[in-house]
């Protein structure tokens, strides 16, 4: 059997279509307080499967309602979970900072799975929240008049298309207050300059095959997922209910400008509120690889401010 595409110590694709994953580790959810926070595996949807994990500040610093945020893991599409190390230790971190509850989802993967699935399964997760926050213990102080969106890399992207899918599909049982954005992993068939230069072959090579994973069969990095100016909404969708958007970069990343460039859309269509936050001297995704590091303190204290304001 030969690889056909491969990211190493990640991923690795046979000629048989069969996939191989490679897990950085796994944290196992701990109802109990541990620094600072609990954490608790629910099922979203047996048939899929999607699950998801639910972080709660272990002490609340109040009893009133908090906001909630439905986090997405990066990785292209095809790899990441909420159980690995780094997601679990900064989301359970975040919800402490942000005194607020954190559902972090595990959507069905590609190549198996290929997109538009991951985006169906993560705007399920806020049908589950509306109909589980009455049941489900973990819940009861969830204020869905506030909820939140966000993810990193591929994450970041399916904020952006779920928030799309719940203006169209105008559903009322959430409110989605604002998306946080963190290194967003987005695409075109047209080259940035960054990716035409020759030192960057091969972190464009790289992005193309997650793409070339992920993305319909038969569609290129035109498809709506990858190029966000393919987004279907109308001017008085814009600007009047597209929600605030942060978008988080990170200097020494290669997506950067895109991330750049997504703000600066949003702002041409006329989106009330876009923030761009950069940290300057980080790279891709720090937050998961590096989560106790004061880069990672600094962006949930961002994010942090950025919910309190909505």
């Amino acid at each position: 059997m030969s690889t056909v595409e491969e990211a190493p110590d990640f991923l690795e694709v046979l000629s048989d279509g069969s996939v191989k994953r490679f897990v950085p580790g796994v944290v196992p959810a701990s109802p109990e307080s541990t620094n600072g926070f609990k954490s608790k595996d629910v099922i979203i949807d047996s048939s899929k499967p999607i699950t998801g994990r639910i972080f709660l500040p272990g002490n609340p610093t109040s009893l009133r309602k908090l906001p909630v945020v439905v986090y997405f893991h990066g990785g292209g599409f095809c790899i990441g979970s909420t159980t690995w190390p780094g997601y679990h230790h900064f989301l359970g971190g975040f919800s402490v900072a942000s005194q607020s509850i954190v559902i972090s989802v595990d959507y069905r993967l590609a190549p198996e799975n290929r997109l538009p699935i991951a985006y169906e399964d993560c705007y399920c997760t806020l049908d589950w929240l509306g109909h589980q926050v009455s049941s489900e213990p973990w819940l009861d102080q969830a204020d869905l008049s506030r909820v939140f969106l966000s993810g990193d890399s591929a994450g970041g992207n399916i904020s952006h298309n779920v928030a799309v899918k719940v203006i169209r599909n105008k559903i009322s049982h959430v409110k989605i207050s604002g998306l946080l954005l963190i290194h967003p992993y987005f695409g075109s068939e047209k080259r940035t300059e960054k990716e035409m230069a020759e030192e960057g072959a091969g972190d464009v090579a790289s992005i193309d095959m997650f793409w070339r994973l992920s993305i319909p069969e038969g569609s290129n990095r035109d498809y709506f997922g990858c190029n966000f100016e393919k987004t279907q909404l109308s001017a008085t969708e814009w600007i009047d209910e597209f929600p605030a958007v942060a978008v988080y970069v990170a200097g020494l990343d290669f997506l950067k400008e895109r991330g750049v460039m997504y703000a600066e859309f949003l702002q041409k269509k006329g989106v009330t509120e876009v923030k761009l936050v950069e940290a300057e001297k980080e790279s891709h995704v720090f937050h998961v690889f590096h989560p106790e590091s004061e880069a990672t303190r600094l962006l949930e204290r961002n994010m942090t401010e950025f919910i309190r304001s909505h």
